[in-house]
């Protein structure tokens, strides 16, 4: 039999006791002798049983919950209104739990080596862990210590992953300024997460496939950023006529540089952005972006965690699309 389709049930039956006592087993509460409990363990561990986190949960008399992880060097407070992938990830797990008694917890990790934190957050793990970003070594951490954990982006090759096809996206973005006619194609990447280095990747493949030069600078997804980074760019390189920006919020940065010089977008510069957040929409103009599906992805890794034990090394990749804006619209005269 498969662990993750076992119940307690088959655990008694296997050990010739009653539910109860494997409950209270399980639990370690008095009401079974050693022996029974050694019999018991290795009967669990024979049929390499998984308890269902959500059902003890609720045996326990403790509500459930998701427990959204934000594992970055961002402030402890307003983390989540500093970005706006952060609400969207809210928003698709809210989808998923509204009607099921399971709360929705949330923690920042703004230290990556304080192991204690991670420990205090494992410890009180009950449907598991949607890991919204972080280092690998975070991302190891807590599926060691809890193995319920689904991260929405790739870190630690055990830790189950649901994620954007940041490279392919990024690789399209700049084919399609191309096949618009640009040839003076710049980048301004994010941090040295596995996001930024994906969409990094992608923006050199490209380059290096059509024979255009790299010209890229940034690394963080943030909107100072982008606009520090798009004037750098245009005083070394002033014959830039596009710009792919690894994420929308940096992209309006970057806009606000372009426009400053009197450079006029899309006819000047034309822009792509990543994510299709709201700052690309209020954008001015607004940008055309490479969509990622964030509300999608939260929603899926939830599923996973409320359906039971999800595979280590998991994978489950969703593809961006490009949504196109004023930022690329063509040329007028």
């Amino acid at each position: 039999m498969v662990g993750s389709k076992l119940t307690i049930e088959d655990v008694a039956r296997a050990a010739g006791v009653s539910r109860s006592t494997v409950s209270r087993v399980m639990n370690n509460v008095p009401g079974a002798t050693e022996s029974v409990r050694r019999h018991v363990k290795n009967v669990i561990a024979e049929l390499g049983y998984v308890p269902d986190q959500t059902a003890r949960a609720l045996a326990s008399r403790q509500q459930p919950a998701v427990d959204v992880v934000v594992a970055a060097p961002v402030s402890a407070v307003g983390w989540i209104s500093s970005h706006p992938y952060y609400s969207r990830v809210l928003a698709g797990i809210m989808t998923v739990l509204d009607g099921r008694e399971v709360q929705l917890r949330i923690h920042a990790v703004t230290d990556p080596d304080d192991v204690e934190v991670v420990d205090a957050i494992a410890r009180r793990v009950s449907v598991g862990v949607v890991l919204a970003d972080g280092s690998p070594a975070v991302a190891a951490r807590l599926h060691q210590q809890c193995r319920r954990v689904v991260s929405l982006v790739a870190t630690a090759r055990s830790v189950p992953a649901v994620e954007a096809d940041n490279a392919d996206g990024a690789y399209a973005a700049v084919r399609y300024l191309h096949q618009l006619g640009r040839r003076r194609i710049a980048a301004i990447h994010g941090a040295d997460d596995t996001c930024g280095i994906s969409r990094r990747s992608g923006y050199l493949r490209a380059v290096a496939e059509l024979g255009l030069e790299d010209l890229s600078t940034g690394g963080a997804f943030q909107r100072e950023v982008g606009l520090s980074a798009a004037r750098e760019l245009l005083e070394r390189h002033p014959d830039i006529d596009a710009m792919f920006v690894a994420c929308d919020l940096t992209a309006a940065g970057a806009v606000q540089a372009i426009t400053a010089t009197g450079r006029r977008i899309p006819q000047d510069v034309s822009v792509v952005g990543f994510d299709d957040s709201i700052a690309a929409v209020c954008s001015n103009p607004p940008l055309s972006t490479m969509r990622m599906p964030v509300e999608d992805m939260a929603s899926a890794a939830a599923r996973l965690l409320l359906d039971g034990p999800v595979p280590a090394g998991y994978r489950q990749r969703f593809p961006v699309e490009l949504i196109v804006r004023e930022s690329t619209a063509a040329a007028r005269p």
